[in-house]
């Protein structure tokens, strides 16, 4: 059986103050029966590390350079990460893919990169409103999924994969479980075509995930726990959801 997962993603939030604040309200609820990470920004990685030791709770990065090192200001590495310990990084975020214009191809040499040094990937892929409205759903995550994998090989069994309808990232509106399981399901059979590990891979859901509608969700088969965005902000609501994907 898979475990769930559950990702909060801060985005471009916090404080010290603010996440000493919400790290400690993530203490005193947990431990779950689920696994639990948060990606935080890059200034605090560290003092996330600190927060966490003795948890059951990991961290990790919102980005990584598709490049190993050299003259590339402002990016970080996959081996800067893996040296302070992230044990996750996203890539592939819609915000990336559209305030930043990454390609998939990108978004795969990223992915390359994380595992080369031990770092997990969590691959973003969704479409937009307008490509939901014109039948293109399923077109569009298969083609985001299948760079990766083609660029991954052999090794495109050890990314986590997380499904993000653009059209429900921060809007309010949220995949039905229905909707949200006949993706994951797409894309559960498009890793089943191309790694003896798919079946125990996990696909997560993110899309304003919510207490409320967390473990309708969950329940799905193919839906392995969530990508959490402003949820994941305030300490009750990322703990319901936490509870929601213990098994």
């Amino acid at each position: 059986m898979r475990r769930n997962l559950v990702v909060g993603n801060w985005k471009m939030h916090g404080s010290r103050a603010a996440n000493a604040q919400l790290l400690g309200g993530l203490k005193e609820a947990g431990p779950w029966n689920a696994d639990v990470a948060v990606c935080v920004p890059f200034p605090y990685i560290a003092e996330t590390a600190l927060a966490l030791t003795g948890t059951a709770m990991v961290f990790g990065a919102q980005d990584c350079s598709s490049h190993e090192q050299g003259a590339y200001t402002g990016e970080v590495s996959s081996a800067m990460l893996q040296d302070i310990g992230c044990r996750y990084v996203i890539v592939g975020h819609s915000e990336r893919r559209a305030y930043h214009a990454e390609s998939d191809q990108l978004v795969a040499d990223k992915a390359k990169a994380a595992l080369a040094h031990g770092v997990t990937p969590i691959v973003c892929v969704g479409e937009t409103r307008a490509e939901r409205e014109a039948g293109q759903t399923e077109a569009v995550v298969k083609r985001q999924l299948a760079t990766v994998i083609h660029t991954l090989g052999h090794c495109c069994g050890e990314m986590v994969v997380a499904y993000e309808p653009v059209w429900a990232i921060g809007t309010g509106l949220t995949a039905t479980p229905e909707q949200a399981q006949s993706v994951h399901a797409v894309l559960r059979a498009q890793l089943m075509a191309a790694t003896d590990r798919a079946s125990v891979m996990r696909i997560l859901y993110g899309g304003s995930v919510k207490p409320d509608n967390a473990a309708e969700l969950f329940r799905q088969p193919d839906i392995d726990g969530g990508l959490i965005g402003g949820a994941a902000l305030k300490a009750a609501d990322f703990a319901a959801i936490c509870r929601a994907a213990a098994q």
